[in-house]
């Protein structure tokens, strides 16, 4: 039996006037991952339809060590690094499995 795809969304908040600066990384970490990670399926970088300082990752993995593999990644760690000073608060990640078919 193979691993079910692991989810994850990860919703940040900015501070004012932050989010061209954070749409620069968020675009080179979904980019590496889509074109570096083998386990990567899906990397949605989303906005709200009527603006704001939120940003909404919806990523979807083989399975969890593909999103373990993800978070080593230079991409990653640059994101990470480069956005730190951009958030206005802590960042909310949940983690999702698919529910099964009945």
């Amino acid at each position: 039996m193979s691993a079910k795809p692991f989810v994850v969304i990860a919703e940040f908040t900015l501070k004012p006037g932050a989010l061209a600066d954070f749409l620069a990384f968020a675009r080179i970490d979904a980019g590496g991952a889509l074109d570096k990670e083998e386990g990567c399926l899906a990397f949605d970088v989303l906005l709200p339809e009527n603006g704001g300082d939120q940003v909404v990752f919806h990523e979807v993995y083989r399975d969890r060590a593909a999103f373990e593999e993800h978070k080593g990644t230079s991409h990653y760690l640059a994101f990470k690094e480069g956005t730190g000073a951009l958030l206005a608060e802590e960042l909310s990640v949940r983690f999702f499995n698919p529910a099964a078919a009945e």
